[in-house]
């Protein structure tokens, strides 16, 4: 051996290990100097820097918000006038009423949602929506309710939607101008029905049926027929002039729904045929069953 070769195996450990060389004590070249460590949170990242597009984009931040509180405080923008569509059953005073905001106020600053439910509490909208026109109008959208029928409870005329709603009070001009067909209810427990008042469905069916009821469709000679109802009897049609009525009766939702009316009203036609002057009372029980009282006449 040669003593100038180098050692190799575990004798080289010191100098080299796998081509690994052993790192040095000295400082690393590329540290960064100490007066720039401290340019960051102190976690590692770094401090975000107000380049001129941040900038801009804050300037005009601050100037939209700047605009937008101008347009809110300014003069220019308060309301001045309320845009409601005519109505049949709801008046334009109602409508204003339950706007219930002042001229002068600021259309930036007035909140719709209150606003429309205001208008849907009023009993004859069924729904409302509300926008602002500039400069100085708030536009007011409903849809009112539709009268089916007049409901006559002593001297008070409601006008009832398809839900059975008591929404109006209408007297009887408008009733008859509207083509609205009537109901007299006199049963006891209807002296407390109101505005905004539910008829009963059952109620509602029987007399949307008969309601809709003209002479002809029961053979009748009578220029008009009209519909009533007692706690004694239940749903009764009469004639004007009067003359005979005909005893439908109460109904309930299974055992004697209102589906029996089309079949009772044929049953009436075929007892009241031929003799329409010489019947005073027709009572059916159902739409098979009937009977008719003869009206009384001078003996001779």
């Amino acid at each position: 051996m040669g003593s100038g070769r180098r050692p190799r195996g575990p004798a080289r450990a010191g100098w080299f290990v796998r081509g690994i060389r052993r790192p040095s004590s000295g400082r690393r070249s590329d540290a960064r100097p100490a007066s720039r460590r401290g340019a960051g949170y102190g976690d590692g990242r770094p401090r975000p820097r107000l380049t001129p597009p941040r900038a801009a984009a804050l300037l005009g931040l601050l100037v939209a918000i700047g605009a937008l509180y101008g347009v809110a405080a300014t003069p220019a923008f308060t309301l001045a006038r309320i845009e409601a569509p005519a109505l049949r059953w709801t008046t334009h005073e109602a409508i204003v009423g339950a706007v219930a905001t002042s001229d002068g106020a600021n259309l930036f600053r007035l909140e719709m949602a209150p606003i429309e439910r205001r208008l849907r509490d009023l009993p004859g909208i069924a729904d409302a929506a509300v926008s602002v026109s500039l400069p100085d109008t708030l536009v007011i959208q409903v849809h009112e309710r539709g009268a089916i029928l007049a409901w006559a409870v002593g001297d008070a005329r409601f006008l009832v939607d398809r839900s059975g709603v008591l929404f109006a009070v209408a007297d009887a001009t408008a009733i008859a101008g509207a083509h609205l067909p009537s109901v007299v209810d006199a049963r006891a427990a209807s002296a407390g029905l109101g505005i905004g008042s539910i008829v009963d469905p059952i109620d509602l069916d029987a007399a949307t049926r008969l309601g809709s009821l003209v002479p002809e469709d029961v053979g009748s000679t009578a220029t008009s027929l009209v519909v009533s109802v007692t706690d004694a009897t239940g749903f009764v049609l009469g004639t004007r002039p009067g003359s005979w009525t005909a005893v439908f009766g109460l109904y309930t939702p299974s055992l004697r729904t209102p589906a029996m009316i089309p079949g009772q009203v044929r049953l009436l036609r075929s007892l009241i045929a031929g003799r329409e002057g010489r019947v005073a009372r027709v009572i059916l029980a159902d739409e098979k069953s009937g009977t008719f009282v003869p009206r009384v006449t001078p003996a001779p």
